[in-house]
């Protein structure tokens, strides 16, 4: 056995993505990363890990991840997949956060954009869990963290496309009752706004906190999920928010 554990992480080029990353290097894990672009090799560099470019989108990128990281360490202990809002997001939603008048599309959406984000939501996690889990089965556990939202609990308009996040929610769970008797666990982070937003006076003023979350504490809440020490948590959606969503569970 290693005394070494490693994490493989897609959508690490910038924001949430790479401030996980960050987090689990912190942590001691060794890190493969992936994302479209080459920040991610970049920062995989600046690690001490190692990195690629590739879509979530493709099977043959995502396998080829798996293999690299394989051939790398031998192992895999976490898995983390981080997947934006693509191009859903109205342009001016990306820098103000939301406004309670907002009254954008949702019937004008196109068949198109609802395959990708189901695509990109889900499918990516199936796929990637199809491909690991046999390694997680002979290593005998290992962990999936998936970077979700809270707008799947709560709905909101300028955020149509994550209600397709529910699915996999759904099957988060599901997997996790099927594949805890290997000691695999499935669990999804759901982050309110993060630094990375300008956030009008109004979404400010919605979070309890009155401030949105840093990448600091969104991946130190990645790094737990995957942990040992969260290991009877399996199946679950963690808000990670600052109790700006009101429904109670």
């Amino acid at each position: 056995m290693p005394d070494f554990k490693v994490a493989l992480m897609t959508g690490t080029g910038q924001g949430i993505g790479a401030g996980c990353a960050r987090e689990m290097a912190k942590a001691g894990y060794k890190v493969s990363l992936m994302s479209p672009s080459v920040r991610s090799v970049e920062l995989a560099q600046e690690l001490g890990g190692i990195g690629r470019r590739g879509s979530v989108l493709e099977v043959d990128d995502l396998q080829a991840m798996v293999d690299d990281t394989m051939k790398e360490y031998g192992r895999i202990d976490a898995v983390v997949s981080n997947m934006g809002h693509g191009g859903s997001v109205p342009e001016a939603i990306k820098t103000v956060g939301f406004d309670p008048e907002f009254d954008g599309p949702l019937l004008e959406h196109s068949d198109d954009l609802w395959h990708e984000s189901l695509d990109m939501y889900v499918l990516n996690v199936v796929n990637l869990a199809r491909i690991v889990t046999p390694i997680y089965i002979e290593q005998n556990g290992g962990a999936f963290v998936n970077i979700s939202s809270m707008n799947t609990i709560e709905p909101r308009a300028p955020y149509p496309m994550s209600m397709l996040r529910a699915a996999l929610h759904s099957f988060s769970k599901l997997y996790g009752d099927r594949y805890a008797r290997y000691n695999i666990r499935m669990n999804n982070l759901l982050p309110g706004f993060c630094e990375n937003v300008n956030l009008s006076e109004f979404a400010r003023s919605s979070i309890p906190a009155q401030r949105p979350a840093t990448f600091e504490e969104i991946g130190q809440t990645c790094v737990f999920l995957a942990s040992y020490e969260a290991r009877y948590i399996n199946g679950q959606s963690i808000l990670s928010d600052g109790g700006m969503n009101r429904a109670v569970r």
